[in-house]
């Protein structure tokens, strides 16, 4: 049985959405000696206007891609202080660029970098920044068979316990000690996955840093999405949960929209 998600009122979980700590100040000296030891309540849902059936993707998706548009998340979806995304976070090549000897996590660790945690290349995808903490959220539709993403995600849960903790070492040499547990998620979809994934470690000047990573993939009969919500310092979870229960909604509702047009 999953672990129960505590309900919170919206106003708190905006508050909470808003209050990233950044432990170190910024991304600037990034030469490290040593690594640091080691359901809501449904938002609402602002329904899209439907849009004619063009094109399908092959991989047994139903959605034309105008629909697979339509189903992606929104600022509005989330609220202050999220914004449409100003460019890649500061911290994603100097802190997700890393290298390491343990296996499984290798994969991990290039999945993170390249948006690719279902497997392949989303379909469609949409980054939303948090102005106030530069937290970055990741969202993307994925384009592949229903089997591929079981496959995904069955390789996901293995990694609490493959990739518990490691170390890797990023191109400019910092040394991070890397931490993988799981994360429960609203039980939306037909088959699900989330992980808590913390990269720490401390600069040549002395200062600590912490990148922490809510990682979420969700199927959704034939189609799928994946997200990561990532920012120095504490990521609060309330902005994942929420992501994942709109990202749910919205998904379905477009899908019974597409069969409703056939």
């Amino acid at each position: 049985m999953s672990p129960e998600i505590p309900h919170l009122p919206r106003a708190v979980v905006r508050c909470l959405i808003g209050s990233g700590l950044l432990i170190a100040g910024g991304c600037a000296a990034l030469g490290l000696e040593h690594p640091a030891s080691a359901p809501y309540p449904l938002p609402t849902l602002d329904r899209p206007t439907p849009t004619p059936r063009t094109s399908a993707p092959a991989g047994g998706s139903s959605l034309s891609d105008e629909q697979a548009q339509a189903a992606l998340l929104t600022q509005t979806d989330l609220g202050d202080p999220w914004i449409a995304t100003r460019g890649a976070a500061t911290w994603h090549d100097g802190l997700l660029k890393a290298r390491t000897t343990a296996g499984e996590c290798q994969r991990l660790l290039d999945a993170l970098y390249s948006d690719e945690l279902l497997g392949g290349p989303a379909r469609v995808a949409v980054g939303l920044d948090d102005a106030g903490t530069d937290a970055q959220l990741r969202y993307q539709i994925g384009a592949r068979r229903p089997a591929d993403v079981d496959a995904a995600l069955a390789w996901l849960r293995t990694l609490p316990a493959r990739c518990a903790r490691f170390t890797a070492t990023t191109e400019l040499g910092l040394v991070e000690d890397v931490q993988v547990v799981d994360a429960p998620l609203p039980e939306v979809g037909d088959a699900r996955q989330g992980l808590r994934v913390t990269l720490a470690g401390t600069t040549s000047d002395g200062q600590e840093f912490l990148l922490t990573l809510d990682v979420a993939a969700v199927r959704v009969g034939e189609d799928a999405f994946a997200l990561t919500n990532g920012g120095l310092g504490g990521v609060p979870n309330g902005a994942t949960q929420a992501a994942v229960q709109v990202g749910a909604l919205r998904l379905a509702d477009i899908r019974k929209q597409g069969r409703a047009q056939v």
